[in-house]
């Protein structure tokens, strides 16, 4: 997904000697194929670090590229990288000098006569990687086999397009290689099976974990990971929140190491073009087809890191420090726009209400936390005190600030006791009826001038407002669970919410130690409107028999970093709750791409909703 170099693709220079391939790192024998010299046919970034990792395992590498400034820059970073090791102590400066004496620079393909493997990352354009392919079939070996490393394009294609069809394969290294644990093995109709295997068992010998997937475009990972960075993509373009609460939503609600604006700088926004183009080709997937931002930035060169500025501006081409520009919003806040709150009422018995009660609570407001009984509330009470316990247990937390807390909350069996807060937080059920018949309810016993926040994931907060008297007072309050360790608020702003509604809840906010980002009145809000159609997505791949769990699982855990995979995050949150909110996106936007998986449905219809009752897309030990 980075830079890409061209290679020369003329073959009429001095063939290169043969390699020997008697090397301590050579594939052990009986091996389907030994692969023990590989080329790599441009020197990018990508190239760079895939010939590192081979060099390094003990593989002979020729590296190709038409620009001498390229190949310069991979040996340099092959040179500094066993550097670091041998300071590390990781390698001998022996072992050292052999790995460099492994990788030699070409200008030709010519070169790549005597390997047993070509790796083509040259820039994602067919008909760039159509002439390298053509070209290879001239000058390799009958039995070499030629892999691409697109991430986007038909390897069936380039397949058919060449004289051996039975060779060609994908192997989708991801950036930055060297690091990055997953290889995607891809295979079409026309690849022989002895092939992939011998790629395969290549890919395990360098430490890496290899998936076998079939050829469509974007694979396992990138086909997710686009579709999801392509609609934060559309979700800022229509303005409805800020490039920075965008990726700071996705990083705190839900782990990632990045946000997708920031991660699509980091791709660069003409290669998540190319990418999106041609799934949306295959697919016809409204959720596929670019957001229009993408082709604006492309063709004004703003593509991101490299170029300097992309969603975001860098302080130098190629830099990964962002700095202020003309979007960058003001973090000054005037203290006295808002509202005066010192004490919180939470409303609700569950897990949800007392988490955000002992997040108030810590925070030193004083809480009441009301139920439906004062018995649900005292357990709910209780439930507070064996997290302190917890909290204090693990030494985040002094006994006396334990004491402290717990003392600040008051078990209450009736809303009458929200008579005198400043701030109302309901979190019962997650249904509007049963909110409304609430907000009805806080609006008759709260005093004038109160803040009433819902904390519902997915239902219209408006509908909440117009249940009482003062809509004006209304606001969203989505917490995460669980609300003390997760940093995350979406704030949500009706159109009729007022000003110094929307500035308190920032500021208490602030106050409680949660980072809050505002987003509008609209199904899903930021998280859930970009979270669950990619869980969608991974339910779908599934269905169709391209990919099993446990390797969509593993492909977006290694190969995108994220700390759970679509499948086990299903089986947590609850498939009865993911189908819910799929629902609700597919209601409020009426895109078919939204529709809830038939499969999904059908495990829910089973009873299968996770982790819950012990079996959805796995199946768990009874506690």
């Amino acid at each position: 997904m980075d830079r890409k170099s061209t290679p020369d693709l003329s073959t009429d220079v001095s063939t290169v000697p043969k390699v020997s391939t008697s090397s301590t790192g050579s594939p052990p024998a009986g091996a389907p194929q030994a692969l023990a010299t590989v080329a790599v046919v441009g020197l990018g970034t990508m190239g760079t670090g895939i010939a590192e990792i081979l060099t390094r395992a003990g593989r002979e590498v020729i590296g190709i590229d038409i620009d001498d400034a390229a190949a310069r820059r991979a040996v340099a970073a092959l040179e500094a990288s066993t550097a670091r090791a041998v300071r590390r102590e990781r390698v001998t400066e022996r072992e050292r000098q052999d790995a460099l004496a492994r990788f030699r620079t070409f200008r030709d393909l010519q070169a790549a006569a005597e390997a047993d493997l070509v790796i083509e990352v040259v820039p994602e354009e067919y008909e760039l990687k159509r002439q390298v392919f053509t070209a290879l079939d001239g000058i390799v070996r009958p039995d070499a086999i030629l892999a691409t490393g697109t991430n986007a394009l038909s390897v069936t294609r380039l397949a058919a397009d060449s004289a051996h069809p039975e060779r060609v394969l994908g192997l989708h290294f991801f950036n930055p290689a060297p690091a990055m644990k997953l290889v995607e093995v891809v295979s079409c109709v026309l690849t022989a099976p002895a092939a992939v295997t011998a790629v395969t068992g290549l890919a395990r010998e360098l430490g890496k974990d290899p998936i076998a997937v079939g050829d469509r475009p974007g694979f396992v990972a990138d086909g997710l990971l686009f579709g999801y960075l392509n609609q934060a993509a559309a979700m800022y373009e229509s303005r409805y929140a800020t490039r920075e609460d965008i990726d700071a939503a996705m990083k705190l609600g839900c782990g990632l190491p990045m946000g997708p604006l920031a991660l699509l700088d980091l791709i660069g926004v003409d290669t998540a073009r190319t990418v999106l183009e041609a799934m949306y080709a295959a697919s016809r997937d409204r959720l596929h087809a670019p957001a229009p931002i993408l082709g604006q930035l492309a063709e004004a060169g703003l593509t991101g890191r490299k170029a300097g500025r992309g969603f975001y501006t860098y302080e130098a081409p190629g830099s990964a420090v962002t700095v202020p520009d003309d979007r960058t919003p003001t973090t000054a806040q005037d203290p006295d726009a808002g509202r005066t709150v010192r004490s919180v009422g939470v409303a609700g018995s569950g897990t949800m209400a007392s988490g955000i009660a002992e997040v108030f609570a810590k925070a030193g407001f004083q809480v009441v936390l009301a139920a439906r009984s004062l018995e649900k509330a005292e357990a709910a009470k209780a439930r507070i005190a064996k997290s302190l316990d917890r909290s204090v247990a693990k030494g985040r937390l002094t006994a006396e600030a334990r004491e402290t807390a717990l003392a600040a909350v008051t078990a209450a069996g009736s809303l009458e006791s929200f008579a005198d807060v400043d701030l109302a937080v309901e979190a019962v059920a997650e249904d509007l009826g049963v909110k409304q018949q609430l907000f009805a309810t806080l609006d008759k016993v709260c005093k004038p001038g109160a803040v009433l926040a819902t904390t519902t994931s997915s239902l219209p907060v408006v509908a909440c407002a117009r249940a009482t008297s003062r809509p004006q007072d209304v606001v969203g309050m989505h917490f995460f669970n669980p609300a003390p360790a997760m940093k995350l608020v979406e704030v949500v702003r009706t159109v009729l919410t007022a000003d110094d509604v929307h500035a308190t809840v920032r500021a208490v906010c602030a106050q409680v130690r949660k980072h809050p980002v505002d987003c509008g009145d609209r199904a899903g809000f930021i998280v859930n409107a970009l979270l669950f159609p990619y869980l969608n997505n991974a339910v779908k791949m599934v269905q169709e028999h391209y990919a099993t769990p446990d390797a969509i699982d593993a492909a977006m855990k290694l190969g995108g970093g994220y700390p759970m995979g679509p499948f086990e995050l299903l089986d947590v949150v609850g498939l009865d709750v993911s189908l819910a909110i799929e629902k609700v996106l597919h209601a409020e936007f009426r895109d078919p791409g939204l529709a809830p998986a038939p499969l999904l449905e059908h495990l829910v219809a089973a009873g299968c909703l996770g982790r819950k009752t012990g079996r959805g897309f796995r199946e768990y030990a009874r506690r």
